[in-house]
């Protein structure tokens, strides 16, 4: 399997500098803020990007579970709604909210909801961020 990356610049202190996130093969670039982060400013946030990727992905797992059960997806459309609060080990990610709306032919709301929380359990970015990272690693270099 490939692996792949993201990259974050950040120039200046915490509350008036700013940077960029960028991922791997550069689809997605963004300028982020102190204020895009924890107030209501221009730009986007790591939260976002977690929220697009969560989104995204229990889209994907979902459209497969339903195929193979049977019903395929004309649509599956998604989103991950990232909450982060002040908890005794600072500002955490304290909970997501994942909401998605299918359109699937043949399908009756029993199965359909059956098959939703499967595949919240099992989309891969659920099961990252559902007990936390196991292994963080760093390599850190001074330019």
């Amino acid at each position: 399997m490939p692996i792949r990356s993201g990259s974050a610049r950040w120039q200046g202190n915490l509350t008036d500098g700013s940077g960029t996130v960028r991922t791997g093969k550069g689809g997605l670039q963004g300028n982020y803020s102190f204020k895009s982060r924890f107030e209501e400013g221009e730009g986007t946030n790591p939260e976002e990007l977690i929220g697009a990727a969560h989104a995204g992905c229990f889209s994907m797992a979902f459209s497969k579970a339903l195929s193979d059960a049977g019903f395929t997806p004309t649509s599956v459309d998604s989103t991950a709604k990232v909450h982060m609060g002040q908890t005794d080990a600072g500002f955490s990610v304290t909970k997501i909210d994942l909401e998605t709306t299918g359109d699937v032919p043949g399908i009756d709301e029993s199965t359909f909801l059956k098959i939703a929380e499967e595949a919240k359990a099992n989309c891969p970015i659920s099961r990252l961020l559902a007990p936390g990272v196991q292994e963080i690693t760093l390599s850190a270099k001074l330019a």
